[in-house]
């Protein structure tokens, strides 16, 4: 078949100087930070993992593109903002996007397409869809060089707004929407994730946080059996069945509590103290955090709850300003100062919600448009894979550099929008970025210490 060429074409004049166009630049790639997503992945080894939970029932005869090299293809493209399927059949002959799945840019065959990708998404039963969930807690495992003594892992939901007949889509009046409710959780002092579960849109109730809480901790000690774990979550996972499993199970845990009115009751001494600390002082604010020990009626034993009131001026609907008292409460199998376990330890949960923003909004993990539930969830371990591989590059950055501080979406704007020419020759490939690439020296400094630090 005859390729018909393009005839240059000429643009208003620059300085006097003609400007002629031509589509004669040679094999090139809008995505020259696909080398580092490259390295990034062999360090990990996640799409080898993945596809290692899944029993490819294809025809071997027939088969053209590996398990292995479809999960690549599809984590490569979402993390460069390909976030569709749809987005690979113009994807498939970029030169670099073959060379990470592990194809010669010119030599080698085309990616898959579309289709072949909507068939993964569709293979998997739901044994395997399992199987690529767990193999996600496995590869946080991996990621540490030893078992930490003990870590804490932020549990929380995010909305998920669906757009048809999904299975398991829920409507949620709190939102308004018709919705998925997925499960993240992370280790925020690392930033990595463990696990993402779909799920219906609905508040969580106790039995099915507890199954989660349940599953994830088994698997983490399977690896690692002496490791202390501290789970922390909102008022959605203070459900008494997951403190009763976490404490029979050596697990500490502390959860936000929806205020009522017995529990306002036992502060109320505490909170006429702030209200009077307050009007007696200059401050903007009085803040106290106070524990104590309460049994709700359907309990059956006390737990350590901690108060923390705060009193600040708020102005009334005439104009005038009024003392407002707040009052939130956590509870908690943690000792400890109160004020600490509050400030330091419950608030910081508050990352886990930025770590989510990058996951949804920056890798647009939101994308869960297949019908089957399996299918919904088999994408959102793809875009765990995706997450994986950009927070390596992040991991890999230089401390000193400002971009070690920037969310995915500058990342990908200033270490992955490179364009490059690729030139294919008999015994090497030979890559071409722009000499202004403005990051040239923190793009050779990071591809370096992926050199050095990959697997043999």
């Amino acid at each position: 078949m005859t390729e018909a060429t393009l005839l240059p074409f000429d643009l208003p004049a620059v300085h006097r100087k003609k400007l002629t166009v031509d589509f004669e630049g040679g094999s090139q790639s809008s995505d020259g930070g696909l080398l580092l997503l490259r390295e990034a992945e062999r360090s990990l080894g996640i799409c080898a993992r993945l596809a290692g939970s899944l029993t490819d029932r294809r025809n071997p005869g027939r088969v053209r593109h590996q398990l292995v090299e479809l999960i690549k293809a599809r984590a490569l493209a979402i993390c460069c903002g390909y976030e569709d399927g749809n987005d690979l059949d113009r994807l498939r002959g970029d030169p670099l996007l073959k060379l990470a799945v592990g194809r010669c840019p010119e030599s080698g065959a085309d990616l898959c397409s579309q289709s072949t990708m909507s068939r993964l998404e569709n293979m998997p039963s739901r044994r395997e869809a399992v199987q690529m969930t767990a193999a996600l807690i496995d590869q946080f495992c991996t990621s540490f060089p030893v078992p930490p003594g003990e870590i804490t892992l932020d549990i929380d939901d995010t909305l998920d707004i669906v757009h048809g007949g999904q299975q398991l889509s829920f409507w949620n009046a709190h939102h308004n929407e018709r919705c998925f409710l997925p499960i993240h959780v992370y280790h925020v002092e690392t930033g990595k994730p463990v696990v993402v579960i779909l799920r219906t849109g609905k508040t969580p109730a106790g039995q099915e946080v507890r199954t989660v809480i349940k599953h994830v901790t088994r698997r983490l000690r399977r690896q690692w059996p002496t490791t202390r774990i501290c789970w922390r979550g909102d008022s959605h996972y203070g459900r008494v069945e997951a403190m009763e499993w976490c404490e029979a199970n050596n697990c500490d845990y502390i959860f936000g509590f929806q205020g009522n009115s017995g529990l306002d009751a036992r502060v109320a001494d505490a909170a006429e103290t702030v209200l009077l600390r307050h009007a007696a002082g200059e401050n903007d604010k009085a803040r106290a955090c106070v524990d104590f020990q309460h049994r709700p009626k359907s309990w059956k034993e006390e737990r350590r709850f901690i108060a923390r009131i705060e009193v600040s001026f708020q102005q009334t609907g005439s104009g005038h300003l009024t003392q407002a008292t707040d009052i939130r409460y956590c509870v908690t199998s943690l000792n400890g100062d109160p004020d600490h376990l509050y400030q330091k330890v419950y608030c910081a949960r508050g990352q886990a919600e930025n770590l989510i923003k990058l996951h949804k909004a920056q890798l647009a993990s939101d994308r869960t448009s297949c019908h089957r539930a399996t299918a919904n969830q088999v994408r959102l371990v793809l875009h765990t894979a995706a997450y994986w591989l950009m927070h390596a590059i992040k991991l890999r950055l230089p401390r000193t550099s400002p971009l070690a501080r920037c969310e995915f979406a500058t990342l990908r704007q200033r270490l992955l929008k490179i364009g490059a020419r690729v030139i294919e020759h008999a015994a090497r490939i030979r890559v071409h970025l722009p000499t202004s690439c403005p990051e040239r020296t923190v793009f050779a400094q990071m591809a370096a210490g992926f050199v050095s630090n990959a697997p043999s």
